[in-house]
């Protein structure tokens, strides 16, 4: 017989949820044991009912192992903040640089600062700034091309706006006359 797949999720019936508690102790404090027993481990299990009675399993002293714990995550919780730390400051170094870099160049793009610069790196300034002329240029064709079509399509809705008008003002003009 297949047993199907346990959902995770609370089991509402008490009595039902106080058994499950109880075998599923029961087979975690065996396993606890058998993995100290097997492989030589020193373990320690703490488990609380849901009405807080304490269930513990320990491979030698559990003060001992809690204190080794305790020892083993100090230490533990120091060196990765201390590496964070380094990796920050790096990181802080290296981005001041570039911002240094990026304001040596922008002086140099807008035409200051230039005294120290070699023909080499005035020719590429040079360059870049054409490349950025023409982009300039080619995006402010497109803009008055578009504005172009607007005022083109402004214009027919005004010419048919004026036709409409002119024939009303045309007929009103021959109703006058024709009196």
């Amino acid at each position: 017989m297949v047993r199907g797949k346990t959902q995770m999720r609370r089991i509402e019936n008490d009595t039902s949820r106080q058994v499950t508690f109880s075998k599923r102790r029961n087979g975690l404090l065996k396993k606890a044991f058998e993995l100290s027993v097997l492989c030589d481990a020193e373990v320690a299990l703490i488990i609380f009912s849901p009405r807080g009675k304490l269930y513990e399993f320990a491979s030698s002293s559990m003060q001992e192992t809690i204190e080794r714990y305790m020892r083993y995550t100090k230490d533990n919780r120091t060196k990765p903040t201390e590496q964070n730390m380094q990796y920050l400051k790096t990181e802080e170094a290296n981005m001041v640089k570039k911002i240094e870099l990026l304001e040596v160049s922008r002086r140099k793009l807008l035409g200051e600062g230039l005294g120290s610069c070699r023909l080499e790196e005035l020719q590429q300034i040079e360059r870049q700034l054409e490349r950025s002329r023409s982009n300039v240029r080619a995006r402010k064709t497109q803009v008055l091309k578009e504005q172009i079509e607007q005022l083109k399509e402004k214009e027919k809705v005004l010419a048919a706006e004026n036709a409409r008008l002119f024939e009303k003002v045309s007929l009103s003009v021959t109703l006058q006359t024709g009196k």
